[in-house]
C-alpha cells in the first residue's frame, strides 16, 4: 500500500471509531459487563503514562523513571484497601480473568480440586475448563445449584463439598443476580480445609459498597476481579485479601508479577485509582441506584410479559437481569433484533441451555444506564420500547429512533469528579475521532 492510501485507511479507522461513539450516545447500552468512565479517569488512559514501563513493585523497579509512577500506585493501593476494607491489593493484573489466572498460580496445584458453579448456572468462561481453570490443568467439582432460587443449594452443596474435600473453593458469576450464601458454608470449608476464593468482577462496585456482601469478612481469603463493570473504571484487574497469612499474600504478589504480567498498563492502574477515589466519595448512592434501577427494570419487563427470572425474590439483588426469551425467538435472535433498534444486550446462558451460541436467555446490566443518570422510571421506558419491538410487532428503525431521542435527556456521566454534559461529548466524540 502506498502512504497515501495508508493515511486514507488511518482516517477510515478514526472516522470508524467516531461512528461507533455517536452511534452508542443514541444508544441504550445495556451489557452486565461494560461502564463508562469518568472524565478524568478517562484523561489519563491517553497520558504518558501509557508509554511507559514499571516492573515490579513500587521503590524496587526494574526500570528507572518510575518515581511518579509509584507516587500513583502506592495512592492506588491506599484506596483499593481503605474501599474494600483489606490489608493488602495488588492491582497490576490487567484484566479480571489475568487476575483469575494470577489465583490459580498462587493458590492451585496442576491437578487439583477447585469447587465451583456450572457455565449454565452463571459461572465464567475462566473457570471452565477451555478457560483459565485449563492453563492451570485443575479439575472441577460442582456445587449443587438451585435453578428456581439462582442460588446454591446450600445443603447439597455441603455434602459435595464433604465428600470431595476441594482444597480451594470459588465463588463467582457471570450472570451473578444474587450474594452467596457464604457464611453457611464456612463450617464446612473449615472442616475440609478449603480455602474460599471469591471472583467479584461483576460485583465489585456493590461490593465496595456493603451493598451486595462482604466476602473478605464473609470467609473467603482472596477478592479478584475486574474493574469495569458496577466499579466503573477503566478495563484492568485486581487482587484483594485481608488474609494474616504473609505467605498467601507472598505468592499472590508473585503471581502477579512475574507471573502473569510484565508491565502492567501504567496509564489503566492510573485511571484505576481515580475510579476507586470516585467510588468512595459517590460509590454509595451509585450503587443504590444500580440495584433500584436493576429491580424496576425487571418489574417492568415482567408486566409487559416477559419471562424473568426469580419474580419471587423482586428479580435480583445486582445489576443484573435474567430474561428467559424462548417465546421471543431466542437469546441470539432476540439480542440482533433489540441491537437493530440501538438496543444493547447479550445474549446468555441459562440452567438447562445446552448451546452457548442459542441460548434462550439474554442478560441485562442497568450499571450504564445509571451512570448517566437514569432512574426507575426510565426502566419503564426501556421496557416499553423492548416490549414494541419484540411484543407488538413495530420495527426497529421506528424504536430505534425512539431510543435515540429518549437518550438525548442523558448525556452526563454522573458520580464521578469531572461530570457534565460538555465532558461527555469531548470524551465519547470528539476526543476518539482525534486520536
Amino acid at each position: 500500500m502506498s502512504v497515501e492510501e495508508l493515511e486514507a485507511t488511518v482516517h477510515r479507522i478514526c472516522s470508524t471509531v467516531e461512528e461507533h461513539s455517536r452511534w452508542f450516545e443514541g444508544a441504550l447500552p445495556l451489557i452486565a459487563s461494560e461502564n463508562l468512565l469518568s472524565p478524568y479517569a478517562k484523561e489519563l488512559l491517553i497520558s504518558d503514562f501509557h508509554s511507559r514501563y514499571a516492573e515490579g513493585l513500587p521503590g524496587e523497579r526494574y526500570y528507572e523513571g518510575n518515581h511518579w509512577v509509584d507516587v500513583v500506585e502506592q495512592e492506588c493501593l491506599r484506596l483499593a484497601r481503605e474501599l474494600f476494607r483489606c490489608n493488602f491489593a495488588d492491582v497490576r493484573p490487567i484484566s479480571g480473568t489475568v487476575a483469575n489466572i494470577a489465583v490459580l498460580k498462587a493458590m492451585a496445584e496442576p491437578g487439583m480440586q477447585i469447587g465451583s458453579c456450572r457455565l449454565a448456572e452463571g459461572a465464567h468462561i475462566s473457570s471452565a475448563g477451555f478457560g483459565a481453570f485449563g492453563i492451570r490443568s485443575v479439575k472441577q467439582v460442582y456445587y449443587a445449584f438451585d435453578t428456581h432460587e439462582m442460588q446454591l443449594d446450600v445443603d447439597a452443596t455441603k455434602r459435595i463439598l464433604l465428600k470431595e474435600r476441594p482444597p480451594l473453593a470459588l465463588f463467582g458469576l457471570s450472570l451473578f443476580l444474587f450474594p452467596f450464601p457464604l457464611q453457611e458454608l464456612q463450617e464446612t470449608l473449615r472442616d475440609i480445609g478449603a480455602l474460599g476464593w471469591y471472583d467479584g468482577a461483576h460485583v465489585l462496585g456493590l461490593i465496595a459498597s456493603g451493598l451486595f456482601q462482604d466476602p473478605l469478612h464473609e470467609g473467603c481469603a482472596v477478592l479478584s476481579g475486574s474493574t469495569h463493570k458496577t466499579l466503573p473504571g477503566p478495563q484492568h484487574g485486581i487482587l484483594l485479601s485481608d488474609s494474616q497469612d504473609a505467605d498467601l499474600k507472598k505468592r499472590l504478589t508473585s503471581a502477579a508479577f512475574p507471573g502473569v504480567t510484565s508491565n502492567h498498563h501504567l496509564n489503566e492502574m492510573a485511571a484505576l485509582a481515580v475510579s476507586l477515589a470516585e467510588q468512595l466519595a459517590f460509590g454509595k448512592d451509585y450503587s443504590r441506584m444500580i440495584v433500584r434501577n436493576a429491580k424496576a427494570l425487571g418489574a417492568a419487563l415482567q408486566q409487559r410479559g416477559f419471562q424473568v427470572l426469580c419474580a419471587h425474590k423482586d428479580f435480583t439483588e445486582s445489576h443484573q437481569v435474567a430474561v428467559r426469551v424462548e417465546a421471543e425467538g431466542g437469546g441470539d435472535a432476540v439480542a440482533k433484533r433489540l441491537e437493530a433498534a440501538r438496543i444493547v444486550v447479550n445474549k446468555n446462558l441459562l440452567p438447562g441451555d445446552k448451546s452457548p451460541k442459542h441460548p434462550e436467555g439474554i442478560r441485562l446490566g442497568a450499571q450504564e444506564l445509571t451512570r448517566v443518570g437514569m432512574g426507575p422510571s426510565d426502566m419503564d421506558a426501556v421496557a416499553e420500547f423492548m416490549d414494541d419491538l419484540l411484543h407488538k410487532g413495530k420495527g426497529p428503525e421506528e424504536v430505534g429512533a425512539r431510543v435515540a431521542e429518549f437518550k438525548k435527556g442523558f448525556t452526563k456521566v454522573r458520580y464521578c469528579f469531572g461530570a457534565g454534559e460538555a465532558a461527555y461529548r469531548y470524551y465519547h466524540l470528539v476526543e476518539p475521532a482525534l486520536r
